[in-house]
């Protein structure tokens, strides 16, 4: 059947079409497990076809299709962590330590994304271009710049109050 999932990796509503039924997924010396695949197709072929699977019978394939679909918000969130705060490259040896320094790093996230949020809702969210790569959103990238100009700013570190750029 044909479908139209809401918000499809942020292009909007996208029509798939889909199939679902249930199977028995076995792997020897364990018992049988059942499970609901649900085959999505994209007739336009922008993306490959792609089989999803779930143990929850109750589950609607919508359902399933929805929370494949959320779960990319999610991976980008872990992805930026990683790469703009440094979650996973700690140097701490004690897992209190790692346990502690985690969370602290990703409500540090949150709250440069809601920083950054607030400034563009007053349009003061700057967004760099690079010669290769025109953006028209945001990223992580640009929150974290303008936390640190914000800060910078605050604290007197500005040496020049005509330049963009500090």
């Amino acid at each position: 059947q044909t479908i139209t999932v809401d918000n499809w990796y942020g292009h909007g509503p996208t029509q798939v079409e889909i199939t679902s039924n249930t199977a028995v997924w076995y792997h020897s010396g364990m018992p049988a497990v059942p499970i609901r695949w649900v085959l999505i197709r994209d007739p336009n072929q922008k993306f490959e076809t792609r089989a999803l699977l779930c143990t929850d019978q109750s589950a609607d394939p919508l359902e399933i299709l929805t929370w494949f679909v959320r779960r990319w918000q999610v991976e980008v969130t872990f992805q930026e962590v990683r790469a703009h705060l440094g979650v996973e490259t700690q140097r701490q040896w004690s897992d209190k330590a790692i346990a502690r320094t985690t969370p602290i790093l990703l409500g540090l996230f949150s709250w440069v994304t809601l920083l950054a949020h607030l400034s563009r809702s007053r349009g003061r969210l700057p967004v760099r271009h690079a010669a290769w790569y025109a953006k028209t959103i945001p990223t992580f990238s640009d929150a974290i710049a303008l936390v640190r100009r914000c800060i910078w700013e605050h604290w007197g570190f500005c040496m020049s109050k005509f330049a963009p750029d500090i």
